[in-house]
């Protein structure tokens, strides 16, 4: 019997989004039926909510979720009933050329659940990348719900199924950031944050952080941050140069993902420093860097999908981190709210108000 329940559904392109009673099925093979506790209200969902992603309208918002796992569907072995989980959007499949070379951090076709959840009359809900978790029950493919220590509080716990993993890991996983490294994080929001607090746990000397909100620069000390930066009186370029005794930061981070902000830490690095991009463009944004200057400058320009991440390997480690202390996920939630109060939780994240709103049901 298909489970009726409260959902965060975005119907029309850039409308407001409604709080519908939506049909979850119950799990077959490969599936498991969780119990949502709470879910963080990250940009991507916003990206959904106004087609900046694509145009499967209605979406079933919401993915960076902790929960129960409420049933399993057959050949599921690995999680039972009241398994405490946090739901991640990438599911390796161990099949794709990725996954065979021993990379399944980059899986090429991650798993999701096969059967869709409905609106009442039936017509299909497009998961928010493949999660769907704004609702009290969701469905998901079983190596999306990684089993953590239940310890952590689930308003805590579930920001490491999207924001904080991706930042964390663009430091650590991508960057490669290790000891006595310098390290520049354009960008103070929460996947910056989680840059900072990952290069500081990886053992960076100097992490400097860039922002132009002095109140988001105040913050990322919380996480971190040996320096600050305000990018919007002061070059930041030559800000971090002149920290880093002239020379730039072995590794900048760019949690903003704009052509300026590329740019400047395109030049904020030291020579053969590493550029990682992590924050999200705009489909129409294009870069324009001399030729002679990618040759000359030498180093690595990447790209981080996810923070690079294996979840079922790292999200028991961050919660290990958090629960002994050493990654301060408390100091991500700003505040929790109610599924009514998704959309006014747009509004504060469009305004730089909050790290996270997260949804507790």
């Amino acid at each position: 019997m298909p489970h009726e329940v409260r959902a965060v559904v975005a119907a029309k392109r850039g409308a407001p989004v409604e709080l519908q009673t939506i049909l979850v099925p119950d799990p077959d093979p490969g599936e498991v039926l969780v119990s949502v506790q709470a879910c963080g209200v990250c940009h991507t969902d916003l990206h959904y909510r106004d087609g900046a992603i694509n145009d499967d309208f209605p979406f079933l918002l919401g993915h960076e979720a902790a929960g129960t796992v409420e049933a399993v569907g057959p050949g599921v072995s690995d999680l039972a009933p009241g398994d405490y989980v946090v739901l991640a959007w990438r599911a390796p499949c161990g099949n794709c050329r990725s996954c065979r070379r021993g990379r399944p951090w980059y899986c090429f076709d991650s798993r999701n659940a096969a059967q869709p959840m409905t609106l009442l009359d039936g017509t299909p809900l497009s998961p928010a990348l493949g999660i769907g978790a704004f609702a009290e029950k969701t469905l998901v493919a079983a190596g999306q719900a990684v089993k953590v220590d239940p310890a952590a509080r689930p308003e805590a716990a579930g920001l490491i199924g999207c924001g904080v993993m991706a930042g964390y890991g663009a430091a650590v996983h991508t960057g490669g950031v290790g000891s006595g490294d310098t390290v520049a994080v354009i960008g103070c929001g929460g996947v910056g944050n989680a840059a900072i607090a990952g290069a500081s746990i990886a053992g960076a000397r100097r992490v400097i952080a860039v922002d132009i909100d002095e109140r988001k620069l105040d913050g990322a000390t919380r996480f971190g941050a040996t320096d600050t930066v305000n990018s919007r009186g002061t070059d930041p370029v030559e800000a971090v140069r002149d920290l880093t005794g002239g020379h730039g930061a072995d590794v900048v981070i760019d949690a903003v993902g704009r052509p300026e902000t590329y740019r400047q830490g395109f030049y904020m690095r030291d020579l053969a420093g590493t550029l990682v991009q992590v924050g999200v463009p705009d489909p129409d944004m294009r870069i324009e860097l001399p030729l002679i200057d990618l040759f000359g400058r030498g180093g690595a320009l990447k790209s981080s999908w996810y923070g690079d991440c294996l979840p079922s390997r790292d999200f028991p480690v961050l919660i290990d981190r958090y629960l002994s202390g050493r990654l301060d996920l408390d100091g991500f939630v700003t505040e929790t709210i109610g599924l009514d109060e998704v959309e006014s939780a747009f509004d504060k994240m469009r305004d730089g108000r909050v790290l996270r709103s997260v949804v507790v049901l």
